[in-house]
């Protein structure tokens, strides 16, 4: 069973997307799954609904709506939504079980195009009769989120897997009150910790936080355009007032934004128009990425109060202009929810993890820590799922784990590299060491849980990221090995020669273990070929013994390297030439009768400018196996290949 369970639910009526009023009178065709459609209609006549949801924004004439007023409201409309969608075709048995499966998570994708169902607050629904978690809120009491999104002609580019660079902006234009802008700086701060690299002194830190993390302070919405051209930002949250504006004479929800640089009067800047700044084309028109994700903690940046004119609210529109995933607010959000969401979207988000499962936790957080309020129903979410969004997702999660892992290898290094260290640096040396082991524990175990559940036509992908996270581990422990033996060599440490060892051993026995998962993994097989002939594990027997062991390994995985050689292109074919230059100085070691190093050596340097010419000599297939082949010369130097590694890092070395 899929850990997260997609329907999608249909509403569609006759007519244009603006212009019509809620009414009872009115039907609505809902598809479910592949259910027969149903007709259903709302309860609500246009101005009745507005009316109660004016009730909901804890203000109504200038006078504030009593507690138990609202609590009544939400509940009643609450009901009212999930008689609604207890007629929705295919539904309930979208959400049979979920009570009984902690894993499960049901995401109802709420298709709706009609402006006025804009107005509907689906997200506090109260489950029906014979539903799961039958009178109570749906999205609370049983593992169920709810986003919506609009019907289109064209699919939307969803490119998760990008590495992350957060752009936040505020303003508190004058006349209105501040923002919490430190609260959700410092939150910003501890989502992108993990990926800022460390240094001695807070300073050495700040070019990477700058890499990450843009803050706009009293931001107009030319510096948000002007910041949009020159960056290509993945996220974009934005702090401040929601305030309506005029169109058509009109009301329209908009954000309250500066008027210009050094003025602190207020723009109302309505959602089309705040689209086309993040959205524009970069500098001298070049084509740049859209966010994939813009977090609004603005009140009512979820809410539509015309539904005359096109355009919806400003997720509505943002989402409209081709922005994934949009969340936002549909009635006023407290500051208190709005720390709480800033602080889980993106702690969450940049940790890699599915952005529903985020959304699901943001409302039970919401509902428990901001308890005088109904933020937790207020939390509006306009999305695009691809049918592979969850492969995306964990793409996109193991390249956040390596970018942790970065991060504290260059540290670790660092410190290896230094003639002696204190006492709180060994121990940091040694923490970095037990959270890289760890990281990599929590990756493998994921894998396994895949691999274990995947379906039978899943089961050979699974198998290979498996591989890939257990190589992963072995490449970890083959770093940690090198730092561990860079302190025996100041003899400081007494202890890091017997470290470096096991940690060698550990690698080893993973490679091992990826190659015995997936035994087509050429990659997995060098590497175990290269560790085992390091210095630390070179066997009693020497180069002879190793030859009897592993001879035939050698020549099974340069088999596969040249067999997935034929025919690939840009990446692949770099990392199989790799793998090829790597085996012919490793058949210094497993070839035997017949090797010659004059050959061996051209040949390696013929593999690694076939690298460059396929991937461009600034690409990380390059620096990668340029680090590798100098480990060859730095950390386990010998005679037998000395020749070859020098001939593959002069290749890999871009000229000046």
């Amino acid at each position: 069973m899929p850990d997260i369970r997609s329907t999608k639910i249909e509403l569609l009526r006759g007519g244009p997307a603006h212009n019509q009023l809620l009414s009872p009178l009115t039907p609505y065709i809902a598809l479910g799954g592949a259910s027969a459609p149903q007709t259903v209609f709302l309860p609500w006549e246009h101005r009745q609904l507005l009316a109660r949801l004016a009730r909901l924004r804890y203000v109504q004439g200038g006078v504030p709506v009593p507690p138990a007023q609202r609590e009544a409201e939400l509940r009643e409309l609450g009901e009212a939504v999930g008689r609604v969608l207890g007629q929705v075709p295919g539904l309930q048995s979208a959400l049979h079980g979920l009570g009984r499966d902690g894993s499960a998570l049901a995401h109802l994708r709420l298709s709706i195009s009609a402006l006025e169902l804009s107005m509907v607050p689906f997200e506090a629904a109260i489950a029906p009769d014979h539903f799961p978690g039958s009178g109570a809120p749906l999205l609370l009491h049983t593992p169920t989120v709810i986003t919506r999104e609009i019907r289109r002609n064209e699919p939307v580019e969803v490119p998760w897997d990008r590495k992350p660079r957060i752009l936040f902006a505020f303003a508190t234009p004058r006349g209105l009150a501040p923002v919490p802008a430190q609260e959700h700086v410092n939150a910003l701060r501890r989502a992108i910790e993990p990926y800022v690299e460390i240094g001695d002194a807070p300073a050495d830190r700040l070019p990477s936080v700058r890499g990450l993390l843009t803050v706009l302070p009293e931001a107009s919405l030319k510096d948000i355009a002007d910041e949009c051209r020159r960056n290509d930002y993945t996220h974009v949250h934005l702090l401040a007032h929601g305030a309506e504006t005029k169109e058509s004479e009109q009301g329209v929800y908009g954000i309250a934004l500066r008027a210009g640089a050094g003025s602190d009067e207020p723009q109302v800047v309505d959602g089309k128009t705040l689209a086309i700044a993040l959205c524009g084309a970069g500098v001298d028109g070049a084509r740049k990425g859209r966010p994939v994700l813009v977090s609004l903690a603005t009140c009512d940046s979820g809410a539509v109060d015309s539904v005359i004119v096109p355009g919806g609210s400003i997720a509505h529109a943002l989402h409209e202009a081709g922005i994934p995933w949009v969340v936002a607010s549909q009635f006023p959000l407290y500051m208190s929810g709005s720390n709480v969401a800033v602080d889980t979207l993106y702690g969450r988000l940049l940790a890699g993890e599915d952005p529903r499962r985020v959304l699901h936790l943001l409302r039970q957080r919401l509902s428990t820590e901001v308890t005088h309020a109904h933020d937790w129903a207020s939390i509006v979410a306009y999305a695009v799922s691809p049918w592979d969004f969850e492969a995306r997702v964990e793409a996109f999660r193991d390249r956040q784990v390596r970018a942790r892992l970065d991060v504290r290898f260059k540290r670790m290094d660092a410190l290896a590299a230094r003639d002696a260290l204190g006492a709180a640096q060994a121990a940091e040396f040694d923490q970095l060491a037990e959270a890289i082991r760890a990281e990599h524990e929590s990756w493998i175990e994921r894998s396994a849980r895949r691999l274990e559940t995947a379906a039978k036509a899943e089961r050979l992908q699974q198998a290979r990221a498996h591989a890939e996270a257990l190589g992963m581990r072995g490449a970890s422990e083959k770093r940690i090995a090198i730092a561990w033996a860079g302190r025996a060599r100041g003899g400081a440490d007494p202890q890091a020669a017997e470290c470096a060892l096991q940690a060698y051993r550990a690698s080893r026995d993973a490679y091992r273990q990826a190659l015995e998962t997936d035994p087509t993994n050429h990659w997995a097989a060098t590497q175990f070929l290269s560790v085992c002939s390091t210095p630390a594990l070179l066997p009693e027997g020497g180069e002879a013994a190793l030859r009897e062991r592993y001879g035939d390994w050698w020549r099974a995985a340069r088999q596969v390297a040249e067999w997935q050689l034929r025919g690939s292109a840009g990446e692949a074919r770099a990392w199989a030439l790799g793998t090829l230059a790597e085996l012919d100085l490793l058949g210094s070691v497993y070839q035997g009768r017949g090797y010659k190093a004059g050959e061996a050596a051209q040949r390696v340097a013929e593999s690694c400018r076939q690298i460059v010419e396929s991937v461009g000599p600034q690409a990380f297939a390059v620096s990668s196996t340029r680090r590798q082949f100098q480990r060859y010369l730095k950390n386990w130097p010998h005679a037998r290949w000395q020749r070859l590694a020098e001939a593959a890092v002069q290749a890999l070395t871009p000229e000046p």
